[in-house]
């Protein structure tokens, strides 16, 4: 955490330490990001935090529609990552009306989710579009073959935070352009931690190391209508 929003420095590529003067680029891009945020005006940061903490918003509000987006159905017990979880299986509910543009998607979905049975945490999730959704206002269709993925692990007493997260998107665009993308993430070493800039804060703030492989998309296809 630099001054409120988070910095992602490069560590290792394919396992592999950065050479020594690949060190000394990122401790230069990280010195040059310390500096141009301390000379931010006031305007400036508050819309730096601002568009960090909406996307945290938005996370949180796609995980706690999921209460009310599907309905639950045990399905038995099952051992996954080490823990006893309960599995769930989860469908959507027709009467679902979603609050936002980014939880229409949840219309559209399905999943599992693996509870583990000693502390109620979610230990994994599972979920997939079924049918296609149309984005109201966007043009836009989410397609079967979007699918996301989340693994979780206690880091402290009573934290659980994020181990694996993946993704795949498939979507239309004017329902003329396909676009695709994949994402795939695993986090390690948790630690708590202090912004770089300032004391030390009793907080829940942490510091992780992470490895991400990214497919990005070749550009939009273009498609005929139908």
């Amino acid at each position: 955490m630099i001054l409120g929003s988070p910095y992602s420095r490069l560590v290792a590529v394919n396992g592999k330490p950065l050479s020594p003067q690949g060190q000394e680029t990122e401790q230069r891009q990280l010195n040059q990001t310390i500096a141009r945020r301390k000379a931010e005006s006031p305007d400036q940061r508050a819309r730096r935090i601002a568009k960090y903490q909406q996307g945290r918003q938005r996370d949180h509000l796609l995980i706690e529609q999921l209460a009310k987006a599907f309905d639950f159905k045990l399905q038995g017990e099952q051992k996954v990552g080490g823990y006893d979880a309960y599995v769930l299986q989860a469908t959507p509910r027709p009467d679902y009306r979603p609050p936002t543009l980014e939880t229409q998607v949840l219309k559209g979905m399905a999943g599992r989710l693996w509870i583990d049975k000693t502390t109620f945490q979610w230990v994994k999730v599972e979920a997939k579009v079924i049918h296609p959704v149309t984005i109201e206002g966007f043009l836009a269709c989410v397609e079967p073959g979007t699918r996301f993925e989340l693994e979780n692990v206690p880091v402290a007493p009573g934290i659980w935070l994020t181990q694996h997260f993946s993704t795949r998107s498939r979507s239309r665009i004017l329902f003329l352009f396909s676009y695709r993308g994949e994402q795939d993430e695993t986090y390690f070493g948790y630690r708590r931690s202090a912004d770089r800039t300032g004391p030390a804060r009793d907080d829940p703030t942490v510091q992780a190391n992470l490895t991400a492989r990214q497919i990005q998309p070749a550009g939009p296809t273009t498609r005929p209508y139908a």
